[in-house]
């Protein structure tokens, strides 16, 4: 198997059953797994350095924190890793914000979130 393949995704949103969602759905994807999921910025980047994922799915509002400093933090250190942005907040500016941050993805929660799966599993096929 290519190194390069999507296998571990983290997951950093401040609503449980939202987290619960995201898992399962990439529980569809093959040879994907959550490598750990955080509510705030902070639980976040201590999960990410410590686990190192493939993938991020990124809330931008969190509990104590936001996920802008969550994607400052971890792409200067680790731009390999896939950033997917998944939020109720789609403005222009926060998606040139993000993907100037290094976002690979910026996706809308209310029409866009089944896209997760989608782009998870074609990182998977084309080793991202």
């Amino acid at each position: 198997m290519d190194s390069a393949l999507i296998r571990t995704v983290y997951l950093v949103e401040d609503s449980a059953p939202v987290r619960a969602l995201i898992a399962e759905m990439l529980g569809h994807v093959g040879n994907v797994v959550v490598a750990g999921e955080a509510e705030t910025a902070e639980q976040a980047i201590a999960g990410i350095r410590a686990t190192h994922p493939n993938a991020v799915v990124l809330d931008l509002h969190l509990k104590n924190g936001n996920g802008m400093d969550v994607l400052r933090a971890i792409h200067s250190e680790a731009p390999e890793i896939v950033f997917i942005v998944l939020t109720n907040h789609p403005t222009p500016q926060h998606r040139r914000s993000c993907l100037d941050a290094g976002a690979r993805y910026f996706l809308d929660k209310s029409n866009e979130f089944a896209r997760v799966n989608e782009i998870v599993g074609a990182l998977q096929a084309q080793g991202a």
